[in-house]
């Protein structure tokens, strides 16, 4: 469901908006663990690749504060597709 409420946001003009991670991250979040007691994803809110990027936790690491918007209406539309079932 979280996959294809995104693409129903981004719309068919934007399909390469939305991404499968192909290789696991490397990363040390411990939502995994979460992951094993309750169904759930894992979802990268993009920041971009504009100029001087860079992941989080980074000294360097600058929010886009325009996808805010983007993120709000992705949560709603998530959760509204929860309560349906």
């Amino acid at each position: 469901m979280p996959k294809q409420v995104a693409q129903n946001l981004m719309g068919d003009s934007h399909p390469q908006q939305v991404i499968d991670i192909p290789e696991p991250l490397m990363g040390s979040e411990d939502f995994a663990f979460m992951l094993n007691q309750c169904p759930g994803s894992y979802l990268l809110l993009g920041n971009g690749q504009g100029e001087n990027s860079c992941m989080v936790h980074n000294p360097g690491y600058d929010f886009n504060d325009e996808i805010i918007l983007r993120g709000i209406a992705y949560w709603s539309a998530l959760t509204q597709e929860f309560l349906k079932e």
